[in-house]
């Protein structure tokens, strides 16, 4: 079976062909990074327009490299939410025209389900040779850290399409207060990279910032709006007793202490709490998913812990950790098994729910 999947919720166009669920012919992505550097994040209007520009040769790129023809396809599958609306339509407008003119099922696809079936783009997980009953039930159920610049949860998956969420945000995710921070700091855009890099140089002990929200009665539930709080009223602090307006008082080695210390608390509190979830329910294995995955520490800290306690963990190569159309293309697949199909009036929904 040949899917192609097209991804266009924030600023990547892509697109992927996957064959039998787990095998890539293509994955194509072409950022927009360097046209929102400028602005210190997303503008959704020229996310969209440079969407419209790019997506017909991002698809033929992917078809080309998969070297098979449209007519030997044997669904088109979308993104259509969550994400900018904008960007969303371009992406389904072009799925639906294609899956029309070969006369294929269109399937769409949650961008937050896509983020979670990139753990079965990993070797560790174990794929069913090809119908969905044949599925392995060792690899269910698992819990997933869902952490990106819009969204922050642990999601309990007890199966294929089965999805409960257990803890969320209660405002900021991860992801936006890293780019936050980064521009508190002078220090560019897209900031998780940008502090991920200068955090290996800096002592994460010389500047405390206490964890949000570790306390019972908070649950698996998030917060990361107080600890970007935290940073803006260090900086502020420090400026004004080196009399200077902003973080240009700041030296390059306490801006790498500030970055490590920060850093260092957002993951240590994202993966106990996912630890003691996993604890809790008494589940064996526990993931990874969305952009702040690509984050070093984060995935070095999750596979030490989950050595100390015994768990299964499984993270999706960097490639499949921001956003691409090959996990858009996993989740379809399974959903074709299921024969959940979708209407060519299918419209995009921004803030569409797991």
């Amino acid at each position: 079976m040949h899917i192609l999947a097209i991804e266009t919720s924030c600023d990547e166009t892509a697109a992927s062909v996957l064959k039998n669920g787990s095998e890539i012919l293509s994955n194509v992505v072409a950022t927009q990074t360097e046209f929102h550097k400028k602005y210190g994040g997303i503008v959704p209007e020229i996310a969209a327009r440079k969407h419209v520009e790019l997506i017909s040769p991002v698809i033929q790129e992917a078809i080309d490299k998969a070297n098979i023809p449209f007519d030997k396809l044997d669904a088109v599958a979308v993104t259509y939410g969550p994400g900018l609306i904008g960007s969303l339509i371009v992406g389904l407008c072009a799925a639906k025209a294609l899956a029309w003119s070969i006369k294929k099922p269109l399937i769409g696809v949650n961008h937050l389900e896509g983020h979670i079936y990139a753990n079965l783009l990993t070797s560790n997980f174990q794929h069913p040779a090809s119908k969905l009953a044949s599925s392995p039930k060792s690899s269910f159920p698992f819990l997933c850290l869902l952490v990106s610049g819009g969204h922050t949860m642990i999601v309990h998956v007890k199966n294929h399409g089965k999805y409960e969420t257990i803890g969320r945000t209660r405002d900021d995710a991860a992801g936006e207060a890293f780019d936050k921070v980064a521009r508190v700091l002078n220090l560019g855009y897209p900031g998780g990279p940008i502090i991920d890099r200068l955090a290996k140089e800096g002592n994460p002990l010389s500047v405390k910032f206490k964890k949000p929200m570790v306390e019972d009665q908070y649950g698996y539930d998030f917060s990361f709006s107080g600890i970007k709080t935290a940073v803006v009223n260090y900086v502020t602090r420090t400026a004004k007793r080196a009399s200077f307006p902003t973080s240009q008082s700041l030296d390059a080695h306490h801006i790498r202490d500030i970055c490590s210390s920060f850093q260092n608390t957002v993951i240590v509190t994202l993966v106990e709490k996912l630890i003691q979830a996993a604890r809790d329910l008494h589940i064996n294995t526990v993931s990874l998913a969305g952009g702040v995955s690509a984050n070093s520490q984060l995935r070095e800290y999750l596979t030490i812990r989950c050595a100390e306690e015994g768990l299964s963990c499984l993270i999706p190569s960097f490639e499949f950790s921001t956003d691409n159309a090959a996990m858009i293309a996993c989740a379809a697949y399974y959903k074709f098994q299921r024969k959940e199909f979708s209407a060519l009036r299918l419209k995009p929904l921004a803030s569409l729910k797991l």
